[in-house]
């Protein structure tokens, strides 16, 4: 059974292990290459990055990775969410449904 691993921010940290989870936590300079080292690790099959860790990788870098990867990548909403909120949920539904879909909030 692959692990689900959750990539949080330090003022996170027990969050998500608390649950019994797997949780990391890195800088916004360590997330991409901890976001990498665990997408290389074969006995994780979901990994769990938090928003505010996403924003400091660079986009095509986050995309080439999300795309070349098996698994499930997901962006896990900041606690206090900004204006690019909806946008991040319109790619979501735009990549889960195929076509893109206007949201009237």
């Amino acid at each position: 059974m692959k692990e689900v691993v959750f990539i949080t921010p330090e003022d996170a940290r027990y969050g998500f292990s608390l649950a019994g989870t797997v949780q990391l936590t890195a800088t916004t300079e360590q997330a991409e290459e901890l976001l990498r080292q665990t997408l290389a690790d074969i006995d994780v099959g979901v990994v769990v990055i938090d928003e505010r860790l996403v924003r400091a990788i660079d986009s095509k870098h986050y995309s080439d990775l999300e795309q070349s990867w098996r698994g499930l990548l997901v962006t896990l909403p900041a606690p206090q969410r900004d204006a690019g909120a909806d946008d991040y949920l319109q790619r979501l539904i735009n990549r889960a449904l195929g076509y893109h879909v206007r949201l009237e909030l």
